[in-house]
């Protein structure tokens, strides 16, 4: 339950931003199939842009970060 309060919370936030770009990154840069870890990529960075988490769900959490 730690780890969801952790990415509720803006540090959290900007770390699952941080996590989307560092995907986006490798996945360009290294291109061909990797292009596929660049739009998994896509998925925590508009997560943490929009402030949602979308893992709180399933632990009993609200969507919507703090």
């Amino acid at each position: 339950m730690g780890l969801i309060q952790f990415m509720s919370s803006t540090i959290g936030r900007g770390a699952r931003m941080l996590a989307g770009v560092v995907l986006i990154a490798i996945g360009v840069t290294l291109g061909g199939a990797w292009w596929t870890l660049a739009v998994v990529g896509l998925v925590p960075l508009v997560a943490g842009a929009m402030n949602v988490c979308l893992l709180a769900p399933a632990f009993g959490q609200p969507l919507k970060g703090h």
